[in-house]
């Protein structure tokens, strides 16, 4: 017998509260400027925001965290192309009841067949591969997926692990189409979502229009997104209040831009909010100079972390761990918790002299600096924050200079581990402790650029991610990344704020507080000019 999940009384109320009560408008095209050109536009071969903000429109999940709803967790979860679901008893089979009538952009009928493919896609069981899958170790996890109808369609596990549904929800999960080859995914894709791509001209712009077949009754409400790109943020900002854009990039707008933003002139709306991102130190310690763990270690003890938070935000950021730090995020560790780990002591000149003794034990010293590059990738996020990190290196006798990588090769230098140290951001794709380990930390993992492996570390991933108890999970969690964190894993800078902006006009947009990739939809998004 299978326990039934419910939507809450409450969910309902929020999906009934769409339409007439605000008196939404149909019609227009939504502006938005793009901070960087798309790698490509398959949201399964990509890591990047700036695949998933321009195409999340064109496709459905399985199921979908609200998009009207800030924070995302279980019980914000919602169906989409799957009507229902049901665990069985022991927890290792997710079954789903599937939306009939269903087309796909090109006229085809939506079927269970197509969820079967996409995860064979995912776990790498089909002919046709995927040419990088960053989330496979979302997904490893999984035994097989079987299709008994048309309609109905179980994911099978090895184990049980609580969190696949929220996984299963995140803009990075959609469903893709069996007869679709995957290479004409990557240039022209075929989606069941409110809209359709309609042309994408690398390094300028993105277009979608309207699916005026969506099988949600009078959604959207526009009539497309147009997506310019632009790589200046202080020129993309400029255009905005021009009005020559409706919403900007989501968290595109830094704290000191903000000023600029809300000047007297300007009527934009501008919500700062957590990014739902940190940024972090990719470290490589299989090759000199950071595979003396000495040398990690002072790494570790040089950064000052507050001086990021006041030099990248004027003060709007926060200091955390792996995970996104409590308030926005639901796994963090407590302040005072986060404290006793090495590096994170309020006493930075304590650290930085035990930082100079490990480099002296090197043989380094203020006359015999290390040289070194400080890989980063060419947009702002990143490169301001390298720029503090080098400086702050000087103070234990490193001499670095920046490298900067354009985004289309950004990926590719991670993967190949072409760098000594770099500075990255990473993003919640869904704020659970599974996706943050297994993505970024196991040992076999795509999206774990710096390569660190620690099985004893890991075995303790699946523990935390079969327990259903969630303050059983948490404590459990919270020890596992007190252990990434004192092992220099992956050393957090900085969990940063930041701001999206709009114009009065455009209704309905909700900045997600704790994922950087689920909230673009834009369906219930509308334009209220006269």
């Amino acid at each position: 017998m299978r326990s039934r999940i419910l939507i809450s009384g409450m969910m309902v109320a929020m999906l009934c509260s769409s339409g007439t009560a605000l008196g939404q408008k149909s019609g227009g095209v939504l502006r938005m400027f793009q901070r960087d050109n798309p790698p490509s536009t398959s949201i399964h071969e990509e890591h990047t925001i700036a695949t998933v903000v321009p195409f999340m429109p064109v496709f459905n999940n399985l199921v979908l965290f609200h998009q009207g709803t800030a924070q995302n967790s279980e019980q914000t979860i919602v169906p989409d192309l799957a009507e229902s679901w049901s665990w069985s008893d022991d927890g290792t089979e997710l079954t789903f009841k599937l939306r009939q009538g269903v087309r796909w952009h090109d006229g085809m009928p939506f079927t269970a067949a197509d969820v079967e493919c996409t995860f064979g896609l995912l776990t790498g069981r089909v002919r046709d591969k995927l040419r990088r899958n960053p989330r496979a170790a979302w997904y490893r996890n999984i035994n097989y997926v079987h299709s008994s109808s048309d309609h109905e369609v179980t994911i099978y596990l090895n184990r049980p692990q609580p969190s696949l549904l929220s996984l299963l929800a995140s803009g990075f999960s959609p469903i893709y189409p069996c007869h679709v080859p995957t290479a004409q995914m990557r240039t022209r894709p075929v989606g069941t979502g409110p809209f359709k791509f309609d042309s994408f001209v690398q390094f300028e712009r993105v277009k979608l229009v309207r699916n005026t077949d969506y099988w949600k009754p009078g959604r959207p409400y526009l009539d497309g997104i147009e997506f310019t790109i632009v790589t200046s943020s202080r020129t993309a900002l400029l255009s905005f209040l021009a009005g020559r854009f409706d919403i900007t990039f989501p968290w595109e707008v830094t704290v000191p831009q903000l000023r600029e933003a809300r000047r007297p002139s300007s009527k934009a709306i501008c919500e700062t909010t957590s990014m739902n991102s940190n940024t972090n130190l990719l470290v490589n310690r299989d090759a000199a100079p950071f595979d003396n763990p000495d040398i990690r270690r002072a790494l570790t003890l040089a950064l000052d972390r507050k001086a990021f938070i006041a030099a990248l935000s004027e003060g709007e950021g926060e200091i955390g761990g792996s995970l996104q730090p409590l308030g926005d995020g639901l796994w963090g560790i407590p302040p005072d918790r986060l404290a006793a780990i090495d590096g994170y002591g309020p006493d930075v000149a304590e650290n930085r002299e035990q930082a100079r003794a490990l480099m002296a034990k090197a043989g380094y010293s203020h006359d015999r600096r290390l040289e070194m590059k400080v890989a980063t990738r060419g947009i702002a996020l990143y490169k301001s924050p390298s720029q503090v990190l080098i400086d702050q290196l000087k103070e234990i006798h490193i001499n670095a200079t920046l490298d900067v990588v354009e985004t289309s090769h950004w990926f590719t230098r991670l993967n190949r581990k072409d760098y000594s140290i770099a500075v990255n951001t990473t993003g919640n794709g869904v704020d659970d402790p599974d996706q943050a380990f297994y993505e970024n930390f196991s040992c076999r993992s795509e999206r774990n650029g710096s390569g660190y492996c620690n099985p004893q570390i890991e075995r303790l991933f699946d523990i935390q991610s079969a327990e259903s108890d969630f303050e059983k999970r948490r404590e459990l969690v919270r020890d596992i990344d007190s252990r990434l964190l004192a092992d220099g894993a992956r050393p957090p800078l900085m969990w940063t704020r930041a701001a999206t902006c709009w114009q009065p006009y455009v209704k309905g947009y909700v900045s997600h507080v704790n994922s950087t990739y689920n909230g673009f939809r834009f369906e219930d998004i509308w334009l209220d000019k006269p």
